[in-house]
């Protein structure tokens, strides 16, 4: 017998989980928790962290879990980085269903930094527009330049005050368009954006936007993982999965 945990919180989280109820497989989809309207799955799901690798450990155990697969969010890196080492101690196999990186264009206007703090001294000294594209997890570093007005899109409406004294807030769930973003960059005089390299098709609107209106992004790249299997097509994860389960 075997047992899949899917870790999820993207796009292609979803995708996999519709396909292996299809199949009937026997899977736990688990979430972060990070927003509170989470999309419903097919699948039996849990909410929130484990509690460390230790405690991803137990519950793999516990739970009689036979394989991982982790399509977290690429920023996630601690998961990941969690679900690598517990597979490692439980010797069960994992691979990560990801998306491809966004790659810049021959007209984009990219600024590459590492991280957070990279993107806070990527931006200009004087007062500037920005559209933080970034979420709601790191806001609290752009509070060193309140210069700054900044535009937020986030899924739930912040529950406590936001650390930056000048800043507007729409609140919107992707997949998002061209006409949209253009729209909304233009109707708050955004003059820069912030963005996480997330890749994918549900938030690159707001990148194509960008480049007509030749606007400059401060792009922050993925960060670094240990090795580990990755693969980039449904098909190919779902091959994996049952060629695993027959391992």
């Amino acid at each position: 017998m075997t047992r899949t945990l899917l870790l999820g919180g993207t796009t292609e989280a979803t995708r996999l989980a519709r396909a292996l109820a299809e199949a009937g497989a026997d899977a736990v989809f688990s979430y972060a928790g990070r927003t509170n309207s989470p999309v419903a799955q097919p699948l039996p799901t849990r909410v929130g962290g484990f509690g460390g690798v230790a405690g991803l450990v137990d519950y793999l155990r516990a739970e009689g879990i036979t394989r991982v697969v982790d399509a977290t969010h690429p920023f996630a890196a601690q998961m990941s980085r969690n679900a690598i080492d517990a597979c490692a101690e439980a010797g069960m196999p994992l691979c990560a269903f990801e998306r491809p990186a966004w790659r810049a264009g021959e007209d984009d206007r990219w600024i590459h930094v590492s991280d957070m703090a990279g993107a806070v001294a990527a931006l200009p000294e004087e007062a500037v527009r920005v559209f933080l594209a970034i979420g709601k997890q790191n806001l609290n570093v752009f509070a060193a330049k309140p210069q700054h007005h900044y535009l937020l899109r986030l899924v739930d409406a912040p529950e406590t005050e936001l650390p930056l004294p000048d800043c507007a807030v729409e609140l919107a769930r992707g997949p998002f368009d061209l006409a949209g973003d253009l729209e909304l960059l233009r109707h708050h005089r955004i003059t820069h954006i912030v963005a996480k390299n997330a890749g994918g098709t549900g938030a690159m609107a707001k990148l194509t936007a960008a480049r007509k209106l030749d606007l400059p992004i401060v792009m922050i790249d993925r960060p670094e993982l240990p090795t580990r299997q990755v693969l980039g097509d449904l098909a190919e994860v779902m091959a994996w999965l049952f060629h695993a389960s027959d391992a």
